[in-house]
């Protein structure tokens, strides 16, 4: 980790916790599972951001969760989506997916494909209100609408199209080409993390790569761009 302006901290990919067995293999950029470090406890209500690689025809059976709010996007292949509220779904890139735990839900996620890897990002996010009804949704965005452009996929008030979730965040999503540039403003009472999803991407100057993640605290103006290619996600948090 390495801090190079009073406002922003850099989560270095390769400083991350991993998990490795056999049909998974899933770095950490917070404390999670056997991974424990004291400085990676999460950013504001940013709890768990894990990158996961399941193998074809394998997955998480069903498990349960309580009070957390759960994203899922997927970055390539898809995942088959069951749980105790009777959705059954399949995610795929450019779908933006989330579970609201609340009160206790069970689930499962499984790579469906026979012969395809599945890529995704989990994310867990603490809820402003503990005891919510469990609560899931899906959209699709075109991949259109993230093209050198940030796309707003989820917010607390839902608006524009975005997921709804219980929780003071607006996320967005950018797919960029080389020369593009995305400009974003960050208000002086709000926070922002970064996290690089795929390619190389520039932060005001700063190299990132795939994995990496920078915490933003301070009102600030954001330029992100690249040269050859990149997937970011970019949360404005309360």
């Amino acid at each position: 980790m390495s801090q190079n302006t009073i406002n922003y901290l850099i989560h270095d990919r390769n400083n991350r916790g991993r998990s490795q067995i056999g049909w998974l293999d899933s770095y950490h950029t917070f404390s999670f599972s056997h991974f424990y470090d004291p400085n990676r406890m999460g950013f504001r209500s940013l709890r768990v951001i894990n990158d996961d690689r399941v193998a074809p025809g394998a997955g998480f059976p069903t498990h349960g969760h309580r009070d957390m709010e759960i994203l899922t996007y997927v970055l390539s292949g898809a995942v088959e989506h069951k749980d105790s509220l009777g959705t059954g779904s399949v995610i795929r890139p450019g779908d933006a997916q989330i579970m609201s735990a609340g009160t206790g839900i069970m689930h499962s996620e499984f790579n469906p494909s026979p012969t395809e890897p599945l890529h995704l990002l989990q994310i867990w996010i603490l809820p402003d209100e503990q005891g919510l009804a469990p609560r899931y949704e899906q959209k699709t965005f075109p991949i259109e609408e993230k093209r050198g452009q940030l796309r707003l996929i989820a917010a607390k008030d839902g608006r524009d199209g975005a997921v709804t979730i219980h929780q003071d965040v607006d996320l967005y999503v950018s797919i960029l080409e080389n020369g593009d540039v995305v400009n974003y403003h960050l208000k002086r009472d709000r926070y922002a993390w970064l996290q690089i999803a795929q390619g190389v991407a520039t932060l005001n100057g700063e190299e990132l790569r795939a994995g990496d993640g920078v915490q933003i605290s301070g009102e600030e103006q954001l330029e992100i761009s690249t040269d050859v290619g990149a997937e970011v996600l970019l949360f404005d948090l309360g």
